[in-house]
């Protein structure tokens, strides 16, 4: 069974183009006209073994807000239906990933129970020229809440002793750790085969 998805989602402030494959290589097709979050998605595309095509416009005259929200936004609702049953998957996953200094944990279950937790310290307020460092909470509440998924993110360490945090690499660590524990989530289960991983019979 194909576990794919196409998503378009347009409104007065963005126009969003998601495909997602979730049994991918981790191929990525990705513009969004904000280049750190370009830098981010392909994290998620190559560290997920997703292959995903994001193709968004938006009012970046304004700010990045809209182009970043309605993105993460799309991009969960085509994770979602690209589960479709969820039959046969892990379910759960985790993943705790260095980078540098850095130290991040991120624990996933694909529960259809939109519930997100995230933990990172003070950061300088922009990456690059247009990316605010507060929008990655927002990223992970919007992309949590449209793929129905419990999304638990913590940012363990995170400076050098003495120094202060580094915000590319607490976010990219982020977005490395999200993806790894998404891979391992929607893994199909050999031993599961064929059946949605819950008492209740559905997720």
């Amino acid at each position: 069974m194909s576990r794919t998805a196409r998503i378009e989602r347009v409104t007065n402030e963005t126009k969003v183009l998601i495909e997602i494959d979730l049994d991918g290589t981790g191929e990525a097709d990705i513009s969004t006209g904000v280049g750190f979050y370009d830098h981010m998605l392909n994290q998620i595309a190559r560290h997920g073994g997703f292959d995903l095509t994001v193709h968004t416009v938006g009012d970046l005259e304004i700010d990045a807000h809209h182009t970043m929200e309605d993105t993460a936004l799309a991009l969960g609702a085509a994770f979602d239906r690209a589960l479709g049953d969820k039959a046969g998957i892990r379910r759960y996953g985790s993943a705790t990933v260095p980078m540098d200094e850095v130290l991040v944990r991120a624990a996933v279950d694909l529960s259809g129970r939109p519930y997100v937790v995230h933990d990172e310290p003070a950061l300088a307020p922009y990456i690059g020229p247009v990316y605010p460092t507060s929008m990655t909470r927002h990223i992970w509440e919007s992309f949590g809440q449209a793929a129905r998924i419990t999304l638990h993110v913590d940012v363990l360490r995170a400076a050098r002793p003495g120094g202060h945090p580094d915000a590319h690499h607490v976010v990219e660590a982020q977005f490395k750790a999200v993806s790894r524990a998404l891979r391992e989530a929607t893994a199909l289960d050999p031993r599961n085969a064929g059946v949605v991983p819950s008492t209740k019979g559905a997720l």
